[in-house]
């Protein structure tokens, strides 16, 4: 397993973590809560996106 993999999108205002592979996900499930857990072929959550995420000012 590689690292954790974070990216901010300051267009779209959404914060994407990966701590499986991108390339390994076959399903995207919404909670409801505003994030998106991707899932591998077996059904583990390999990353979330948290939609709607502004960082406070001194985060960047």
């Amino acid at each position: 397993m590689a690292g954790v993999r974070v990216f901010y999108d300051r267009v779209g205002n959404t914060l994407t973590v990966w701590f499986g592979e991108p390339g390994d996900e076959v399903e995207a499930e919404e909670t409801g809560d505003e994030v998106v857990l991707m899932k591998d072929k077996e059904g583990r959550v390999i990353g979330f996106e948290q939609l709607n995420f502004v960082p406070a000012a001194d985060w960047l």
